[in-house]
């Protein structure tokens, strides 16, 4: 990959537009997670201390191209402002009048956050004049919004193709990790999938086969493959129509060398709730009226040792229904495992999607794993194999 970073641009005096997700959840006005906001606090300060003005497009919530009080972005000027240490102006438009004025107004060390630029139909829709607006504010655009990169917007991809473009820290950062993953990784390299349903992640199993040396899959998915080889599941999750699909992946893994994982014990239930009397079982022998919710121990055992016998993992998805004790031991002990392997030296692992990342974090070690992407969409999409929009437009 090939996209320039802000050590490549002249910022001096020039005023920078910067693509942010601070996308936050917010309740009664309030912030209650600013994980995103400190997260471009670096490349913001970079801007800075480079001579630069930084001018914040982001989008918040889903107005569909209405102006919608609740969603306006202005109640998040103080948190700004909080982190940065530095003072944050307000633009009641992205584009216009109001936005030419409060960036004409803008003195050295100070930030502006323009308003939610999907109070614009034309946002969503990349719309060429509406590019264009948000382009004659600045001098320079950076995009430090991975988490936005697989929109086509004109704030996320319009604009790049307009001024003179370059990757934010965040932004470089993650596709630092993604490549080191996917696009060039140190082999062996080991995939977990993990999840309720094949049908939804059909592209990301099709492209990760011809990509990684093993693919570990977990959660209900796994139990569609366990059908797909004539296994009797019981009661469990399975997408019985998808058995053929399941099957044809397996083919195609076989074909491109890659080891496909299923669990080989499973821990089953009469019901899913906390504390639920549970018992070990092989795979193929699941009672009929029980529930696979789990990985079972010889399976988390064989499952760590595709981690000691590979350099590169990413993982997207738990390996059981991990929210509820005691079927969350597979993920916790598979993730512990990972972590160890990292802490070491001996594993780059990369992470992402809002299950993995939340059972990571319920296991306790998030902060071991290499990279941990918060992205989301634009994460699988990478992980299928599809191009990101906000991404290619910083190589053009």
């Amino acid at each position: 990959m090939a996209w320039k970073t802000l050590d490549e641009m002249d910022l001096a005096g020039k005023v920078v537009l910067v693509r942010v997700d601070i996308n936050v959840p917010v309740e009664n006005g309030v912030v209650t997670d600013a994980t995103r906001i400190e997260k471009i606090v670096p490349t913001l300060r970079d801007i800075i201390a480079k001579g630069g003005k930084p001018v914040l497009l982001a989008h918040f919530g889903r107005p569909k191209g209405k102006v919608v009080p609740e969603m306006s972005l202005k109640p998040l000027v103080p948190v700004l402002a909080e982190k940065l240490g530095l003072p944050v102006k307000f633009a009641e438009d992205c584009v216009g009048g109001p936005a030419k004025a409060a960036v004409a107004a803008l003195g050295t060390g100070e930030v502006l956050l323009l308003e939610n630029t999907r109070f614009h139909a034309g946002e969503e829709k990349n719309d060429a004049e509406l590019s264009a607006g948000m382009a004659a504010l600045g001098e320079v655009y950076v995009n430090d919004a991975f988490s936005a990169a697989h929109r086509a917007h004109s704030s996320t991809e319009g604009v790049a193709h307009i001024l003179p473009a370059a990757a934010g820290r965040l932004m470089a950062a993650e596709l630092k990790a993604l490549e080191a993953a996917l696009g060039n990784p140190v082999r062996p390299v080991t995939a977990v999938v993990g999840g309720a349903k094949v049908s939804t992640k059909l592209d990301l199993l099709g492209n990760l086969v011809s990509k990684v040396d093993n693919l570990v899959i977990g959660g209900g998915m796994a139990n569609t493959f366990l059908v797909a080889q004539g296994i009797s599941v019981g009661k469990s999750l399975a997408e019985h129509d998808m058995a053929e699909t399941a099957r044809e992946i397996l083919k195609k893994a076989e074909a491109a060398g890659c080891t496909i994982v299923l669990p080989t014990d499973v821990v089953v239930a009469r019901e899913f709730k906390a504390g639920a009397e549970s018992e070990v079982v092989a795979a193929d022998a699941c009672p009929e009226d029980a529930m696979i919710l789990d990985a079972g121990p010889a399976a988390v055992s064989r499952i760590s040792e595709f981690f000691e016998n590979s350099k590169t993992l990413i993982w997207n998805g738990p390996l059981g229904a991990f929210e509820i004790a005691p079927f969350d031991t597979a993920t916790n002990a598979a993730a512990q495992k990972a972590a160890a392997l990292t802490r070491a030296g001996a594993l780059t692992s990369v992470a992402g999607g809002g299950d993995t990342v939340a059972a990571l974090n319920k296991a306790g070690v998030a902060a071991d794993f290499s990279y941990i992407s918060t992205a989301g969409g634009a994460f699988l999409e990478w992980m299928e194999g599809k191009e990101l929009p906000g991404v290619a437009a910083l190589m053009s």
